[in-house]
């Protein structure tokens, strides 16, 4: 591990007032516009790579248990599914889910397993389902749910469920059309790829007979997480991750479309993928790159780092298998250094799919 000095640190904490637009139906697929063409090729690469949906039919009077290829399974009740408006469906509904179970789809897909203040999570499922008939979107009959059975061996009886977004609310202050001053709240895509929030008094359990953690799915299209906190302890320090080559500028021009150059980390033996997403600012030559959460990062954890970036087309990687370290002297922080190399389309695919097995 290489250590640097930086002259100028600043944590990217304000909120950001160059907006475009950014169409997201919050199951991790996104279109972006506003964004330069590195961004748009990143954005492509995961799009094409990540986890797609699984198709059922079912039918809506009778209710049906479906079974996805990674062994999740869905009670779903006679009647639960009803119009925007109320009304009671039948008939055949398309029911759609995606599930994310690994650090390769978690990257993929953009959703990354850390909760809204930085604390790291242990994944045991996400989960994103939808209900359609005849292009109309469906929702959940009141008090009622889809019973979901999760394979999993979790170290306790219980696991906090999470509701997950892809968006903010963000105040912008400004005039109207009669010079008065106002604020307004828009909508802006989460950089870090997803907020997690605890449900209140909601917990997946396990249940020994199945192997499998239960749970209630009260609502469709949101992403539900069956997370556990990271127990860690001792110091916790900030790290900074440092681009030798090939960080693409563009990253910190649009803070609204797909970073072309991103840094991931995988604590091994653990499922769970954290995203240094704040740039660090005010940053030149080989200073440019990511800073984590501040005093987040465990003194002694051991993992592996991905970096990734495009530009004018062509991919480049380093990952590199590193130990939190101590900061140096008075330092509140310790730095790693990475030097992306061209690799294949296919070549970033398998360094993602490796993470699975750090």
């Amino acid at each position: 591990m290489k250590k640097l000095f930086a002259p100028y640190l600043i944590v990217f904490a304000a909120a950001m007032g160059i907006l475009s637009c950014k169409k997201n139906d919050g199951s991790g697929s996104s279109t972006t516009t506003g964004s330069g063409q590195d961004g748009k090729a990143m954005a492509a690469f995961k799009e094409s790579h990540g986890p797609k949906f699984e198709n059922f039919t079912v039918d809506a009077g009778a209710g049906a248990v479906i079974t996805s290829s990674k062994g999740i399974k869905y009670t779903i009740p006679a009647g639960v599914f009803v119009t925007s408006t109320g009304a009671a469906v039948t008939g055949s509904v398309t029911v759609s889910v995606k599930e994310i179970n690994s650090p390769a789809d978690m990257l993929l897909a953009d959703r990354p397993t850390l909760t809204r203040d930085g604390r790291m999570m242990v994944s045991y499922g996400e989960i994103f389902v939808q209900a359609v008939q005849n292009n109309n979107t469906l929702v959940l009959k009141k008090d009622s749910g889809v019973k979901v059975q999760i394979p999993a061996k979790p170290n306790g009886q219980e696991v906090p469920l999470w509701n997950g977004d892809s968006s903010t609310s963000v105040t912008l202050s400004g005039y109207d059309y009669l010079n008065t001053a106002v604020s307004i709240s828009v909508q802006s895509p989460v950089r870090r790829g997803i907020v997690w929030d605890q449900i209140s008094a909601g917990y997946a359990f396990f249940n020994g007979t199945n192997g499998t953690l239960d749970f209630k799915l009260d609502s469709l299209a949101k992403w539900r997480n069956c997370d556990a906190i990271l127990s860690t302890s001792g110091t916790k320090i900030t790290v900074l991750g440092y681009f030798n080559s090939h960080y693409n500028p563009e990253t910190a021009q649009d803070y609204s479309g797909e970073q072309p150059t991103m840094l991931f980390f995988k604590p091994h033996n653990q499922n769970t993928l954290i995203k240094l997403y704040d740039i660090i600012l005010n940053a030149t030559g080989s200073y440019q790159g990511f800073i984590s959460y501040q005093a987040s990062m465990p003194v002694g954890m051991k993992g592996t780092f991905l970096a990734m970036s495009t530009q004018n087309g062509k991919f480049y990687a380093d990952m590199q298998d590193a130990t939190i370290a101590s900061p140096s002297g008075s330092n509140n922080y310790t730095t790693l250094s990475f030097d992306p190399q061209e690799v294949s389309e296919s070549a970033m695919v398998n360094l993602i799919l490796q993470l699975n097995n750090k």
